[in-house]
C-alpha cells in the first residue's frame, strides 16, 4: 500500500523496541534486567481492582460520553482543583485512553504546516513524532545538564516567533527526572500570556516528588485559560495497562478535543473509568508507598552510578528515572554513540537501558535507566553497568 508523506514524519517510542529486543534474549536463556520500560513493577491496588469488577457487574461495560463519564470527570475536576488550587469544572476534563491522545489531540487541533510548536529535548519522543506528523515545526528546548536539566526561559523567548502555536513543557520530566522551579514557570507563564501561547503542561509524574514541591503553571493569573493539564493514572496507581488518563483544560477547547475523541475512540472503557474514580477518591496508602519505594531506589541507583568511573549522575527531583552522563565511559571504551554503549549494555551485560538520543538529539552522551524496579535488581544491574564499563575501558 502507498503510505502517505506524514507516515514518514512519525516516530516511535524507543522503550517499546529495546523490550522486544530484551525479551528476545530472555527467550534464548539469557537473564536481563529491564531499566528501559517507564512502568511501575508494582500491581494496581486492590481497591481500584474491586471497584472495576464491580462495576463490570453492574453494567459498566457500554459506551460512554466521549469526554468521559460524569462520576470521573466531577473526581477528576475536584482533584485538580485541590491540588492545583485552581477552579476547575467537569466541562474542563476529557478523559481518553491513556495519557497520549492528549498531545495527540492538543497539537491536532493547534498547529498545522507552516506552524512552530517548542517542546523539551531530551524529552518524551511522542511530542516531536507529533509535531513532525501534522506538518509543523519542531522547535526544541535543550536541557542541559549544566541547567539541571531545565529549561532555559530565555532562550525559550528568543526562539518565539508568530509562528508559535504551542509550548510544551513537563515537570517532573521524563527522562530526566528534572523539575521546573515556580521561578522557571513564572517565566514561561510570562511569555506565553504576553504572545498568547498555549501550554501543554505534562504533569503525569506530579505526585512522583521526593525533593521541594511540585509546581504547576496553572498557579499564575492568566495562565489556567491557556493550559493544558496532562495528567493520568498509569504511573500514580500502577495503571499503566488500564490505558486511561485525562486532560483538564478551557472548556470551549475542551469541546473540540472531545470532537477528536468521537472521531478516534469513541470513549474510554466505562468500568476503567469507574476504577479512576475510586483511585482518586479512594485510600491514597497504596500510592504513597510507591513514592517512597522509589525515592530509595532512587538514592541507590544514584549512588551506585556515581561510583562507577566514566560516569555521574545528578539527583533527581521526581518521576522515576536517572539520566546519567556517560561521556568518559563512551571515549574510553570507544563507542561512537550512546546508543551503541546501551545496545552492547543490553548484550553483553543484561542490563536493558535507553540512549539519550531516544529523547531527543540533546540527549547524545546519556542514557536513561527507569529505577521503577526492585532494589535487588537495582543492585544487580549496577553490578552489571559497572563491569561493562570495566571491560570496555
Amino acid at each position: 500500500m502507498k503510505l502517505s508523506s506524514a507516515m514518514s514524519r512519525l516516530g516511535t517510542e524507543t522503550a517499546f523496541e529495546v523490550l522486544v529486543r530484551a525479551r528476545a534474549l530472555e527467550a534464548q536463556g539469557r537473564e536481563v534486567v529491564h531499566l528501559e520500560i517507564g512502568e511501575p513493577d508494582f500491581d494496581t491496588p486492590s481497591n481500584i481492582i474491586e471497584a472495576a469488577c464491580k462495576a463490570l457487574h453492574s453494567g459498566y461495560t457500554h459506551y460512554g460520553p466521549a469526554a468521559g463519564l460524569p462520576a470521573l470527570r466531577e473526581a477528576v475536576a475536584a482533584e485538580v482543583s485541590r491540588s492545583r488550587k485552581i477552579k476547575v469544572t467537569p466541562d474542563q476534563v476529557v478523559v481518553t485512553p491513556g495519557g497520549k491522545p492528549i498531545m495527540f489531540y492538543t497539537i491536532l487541533a493547534l498547529a498545522e504546516k507552516g506552524d512552530e510548536v517548542m517542546y523539551p529535548n531530551p524529552g518524551f519522543p511522542i511530542y516531536e513524532s507529533m509535531i513532525n506528523f501534522v506538518g509543523a515545526k519542531p522547535v526544541p528546548l535543550p536541557l542541559l545538564e549544566e541547567r539541571e536539566f531545565r529549561v532555559d526561559t530565555e532562550y525559550l523567548r528568543k526562539k518565539i516567533t508568530k509562528k508559535t502555536k504551542l509550548i510544551i513543557i513537563n515537570s517532573p520530566h521524563n527522562p530526566c527526572g528534572s523539575m521546573l522551579s515556580k521561578k522557571d514557570l513564572k517565566e514561561i507563564a510570562d511569555a506565553a500570556i504576553e504572545h498568547d501561547i498555549p501550554v501543554l503542561s505534562d504533569e503525569i509524574y506530579c505526585r512522583d516528588v521526593y525533593e521541594g514541591k511540585f509546581e504547576s503553571i496553572t498557579q499564575f493569573p492568566g495562565m489556567p485559560e491557556r493550559t493544558i493539564i496532562l495528567d493520568g493514572f498509569s504511573k500514580t496507581y500502577a495503571m499503566t495497562g488500564w490505558r486511561m488518563g485525562y486532560g483538564v483544560m478551557p472548556a470551549d477547547f475542551a469541546a473540540q478535543v472531545a470532537k477528536l475523541q468521537t472521531n478516534a475512540a469513541s470513549c474510554t472503557a466505562s468500568f476503567s473509568q469507574m476504577a479512576g474514580v475510586e483511585a482518586l477518591t479512594g485510600p491514597q496508602d497504596e500510592a504513597h508507598r510507591m513514592v517512597a519505594a522509589f525515592k530509595e531506589r532512587r538514592d541507590l541507583i544514584v549512588k551506585g552510578l556515581n561510583e562507577i568511573p566514566g560516569i555521574r549522575c545528578l539527583l533527581p527531583k521526581g518521576a522515576f528515572y536517572v539520566f546519567p552522563n556517560i561521556k568518559e565511559a563512551m571515549k574510553r571504551g570507544k563507542f561512537p554513540t550512546a546508543k551503541a554503549f546501551a545496545d552492547a549494555l543490553l548484550q553483553e551485560a543484561g542490563v536493558a537501558a535507553l540512549s539519550g538520543t531516544a529523547f531527543g538529539q540533546y540527549g547524545e552522551g546519556y542514557l536513561r535507566f527507569s529505577y521503577a524496579n526492585s532494589i535487588p535488581n537495582i543492585k544487580k544491574a549496577l553490578q552489571r553497568i559497572g563491569e561493562f564499563v570495566e571491560k570496555h575501558k
